[in-house]
């Protein structure tokens, strides 16, 4: 039987205008879920590198996360807006 995962309500000063989370909402999470969320990798990194291969795992995850990429009005949703801060392709 799987465990269930415990819910954290965020709020907006959690959530970055970017994509993704602040370091407020990552600290509030590893709080409450003894989780281990770090900050994603944005800047360049060496291939073969820890980072590029945890850039490398994520963009595969969240890439086929299901949902549009744009909502209702034409804006970017939060999934296309954490893909583009990752630099996904």
């Amino acid at each position: 039987m799987r465990k269930k995962r415990k819910q954290v309500n965020l709020r907006k000063e959690h959530k970055s205008k970017t994509g993704g989370l602040t370091k407020k909402g990552r600290d509030k999470i590893n709080r409450e879920t003894g989780s281990n969320l770090k900050a994603p990798v944005t800047g360049k990194v060496k291939p073969g590198s820890k980072d590029a291969k945890r850039r490398k795992s994520f963009c595969a995850r969240m890439s086929g996360m299901p949902g549009p990429m744009k909502d209702s009005k034409g804006r970017p949703t939060r999934k296309a807006l954490a893909l583009k801060k990752w630099r996904c392709r």
